[in-house]
């Protein structure tokens, strides 16, 4: 691979894997992501996704192979990766008992951003969200829905080379799925890269290219439509199964 070849990748894996003495969680996964592509990192439970995903995060060091995260390596560059990378999970990304501008402000300058551009960019955000009324409201109070869209647009406070989504959309309504999936495209129109974990298999469809792991091991890896052409079938429901009806593992 050429330097300039390089320049464009936001992530680059060969042959990562992670090994839990006899168990290998994640085995020997190798792909690349371009900058500004919206890539889906699907599996079902058990698969080794999320074992990845931490790697990748620069959250666990990999027992083998390679790989780099916006330029920096996963072995010796792990604060460098933090830096320089949004996490969203379904789970947790905000803090409920804090203001909506308390959590802008605190991540803010969890990621070193100056008081004046907090201040601004802040601003800029609820206007962007329709918050501007809400700022001072409990985090805890907003419907689902808004708060994962602020959560999103908080994981990408920083302007990060990739944000990294893990389920973002669980638990909301179908109109709400379809606004943040505007938002994320608008997002990788911006440069920055999405890679994102769903198990809503029409989400799949929004993506520029998906991997499906299977075991620890990517499976197959394609647009959507090269996938579905593949298998044999028009709908992505079908390949997930197809491929995930081979797995022994239950659970991450």
């Amino acid at each position: 691979m050429t330097l300039k070849q390089m320049e464009n990748k936001s992530i680059i894996c060969k042959g990562l894997t992670k090994q839990f003495g006899a168990f290998r969680a994640v085995d020997g996964i190798s792909f690349e992501v371009e900058k500004g592509e919206i890539f889906g990192f699907l599996g079902a439970n058990g698969a080794g996704k999320t074992t990845a995903m931490r790697i990748l995060c620069g959250l666990a060091l990999p027992s083998a192979g390679e790989a780099k995260v916006a330029g920096f390596d996963v072995y010796r560059q792990q604060e460098d990766i933090k830096r320089n990378i949004g996490y969203m999970s379904q789970k947790f990304s905000l803090y409920d008992n804090l203001s909506v501008l308390e959590n802008i402000t605190f991540y803010g300058g969890v990621y070193g951003i100056s008081r004046s551009d907090i201040r601004d960019r802040g601003q800029q955000l609820l206007r962007d969200l329709g918050l501007e009324n809400e700022g001072r409201k409990m985090v805890g109070e907003l419907p689902l829905g808004w708060k994962q869209k602020l959560s999103f647009s908080v994981a990408i406070f920083h302007r990060p080379q990739i944000v990294f989504l893990d389920e973002p959309t669980g638990g909301v309504d179908p109109i709400t799925r379809r606004q943040f999936w505007e938002m994320i495209h608008q997002t990788a129109e911006q440069g920055i890269t999405v890679f994102v974990t769903t198990h809503y298999m029409d989400e799949a469809e929004y993506c520029d290219r998906i991997s499906i792991m299977v075991d620890g091991r990517i499976e197959a890896m394609d647009t959507p439509s090269g996938l579905k052409s593949k298998f044999g079938t028009s709908s992505m429901d079908d390949v997930f199964y197809q491929l995930a009806r081979s797995a022994k593992r239950s659970s991450d």
